[in-house]
């Protein structure tokens, strides 16, 4: 009987442990790119850009019907106390009826409130998770208090 030569002898392969070694070696570069990346981050992020151009939105809104009437400010606005940021919403600052239409299509609403759209329908209840104060100079100032990543996203004019 004629014996098979022992191939396996010759076959090279790879070593359990260095198999566990590069996959460790693997696991931590994916994690430094996810550090590096840090998509809740940059959805933050994101979202205050949002947040700081909707602010200016209405500000410029109020700004137009300010200088529509003479000065005056919207009479949800002039109603508030002084330097007391109330909610821009239908039991707060009710400015909708005052600003849509006629001086910003929609009333922008931030993207953690509610659906995060815009407000077009001044008559239903709705909240746009926005803040607006008014000083005693009839200085305006709008804010974002969801904003995310510790940033504080406020305008005054």
């Amino acid at each position: 009987m004629k014996t098979l030569p022992n191939t396996f002898k010759n076959v090279k392969g790879f070593t359990l442990i260095e198999l566990l070694v590069v996959i460790g070696i693997l696991a931590i570069l994916l994690s430094i790119v996810l550090i590096a990346i840090n998509p809740a981050r940059q959805f933050g992020q994101a979202n205050n850009t949002r947040r700081r151009s909707e602010v200016t939105q209405i500000l410029n809104a109020v700004g137009a019907y300010a200088a529509d009437h003479k000065g005056l400010l919207p009479p949800a606005i002039s109603a508030l106390a002084a330097d007391t940021p109330t909610a821009i919403s239908d039991t707060g600052a009710n400015i909708c009826a005052d600003l849509v239409s006629n001086y910003i299509p929609a009333l922008p609403q931030d993207p953690q409130q509610g659906t995060g759209t815009a407000i077009t329908a001044c008559g239903a209840a709705y909240n746009t998770g926005y803040t607006i104060a008014h000083d005693a100079n009839n200085r305006v100032t709008v804010a974002a208090p969801l904003a995310q990543n510790l940033e504080i996203i406020a305008n005054t004019r």
